[in-house]
């Protein structure tokens, strides 16, 4: 019986600074929002080849994703930002899962932050 292996990669404590949020006072004002994705791709499509990064899903793909989202177009809400990133990433193949999570940094003076995750699986 042949195992099936995978693979987890992830990007952590992504910093962005973004237009989001259903406010008044959030419209036109960026504020600081943290990124976290936990990606499962299959081993047998990812780095089967061998040691290069041209055989692998590269992390420039999520964090160059990411930027080109939050940089094109303002975001009302979270979840739909975390709706998005999980559509980026389902755009290869290689991608079996993955949770998303957003953190906006600075809505409550006393809550840490604020956020949503989601999860997808093929």
């Amino acid at each position: 019986m042949r195992q099936k292996t995978t693979v987890a990669l992830f990007l952590e404590d992504f910093e962005v600074t973004i237009d989001i949020g259903i406010h008044d006072h959030e419209i036109g004002a960026p504020q600081r929002v943290l990124i976290n994705v936990d990606i499962e791709v299959d081993a047998v499509v990812d780095g089967a080849k061998g040691d290069a990064i041209d055989h692998v899903l590269d992390y420039d793909f999520i964090r160059n994703g990411i930027h080109g989202l939050v940089q094109t177009r303002r975001y009302n809400l979270q979840e739909t930002l975390c709706r998005d990133i999980l559509a980026m990433l389902f755009s290869r193949p290689e991608v079996l899962a993955a949770t998303v999570s957003t953190r906006k940094l600075d809505v409550y003076p006393d809550c840490k932050s604020v956020g949503c995750r989601m999860e997808a699986r093929r």
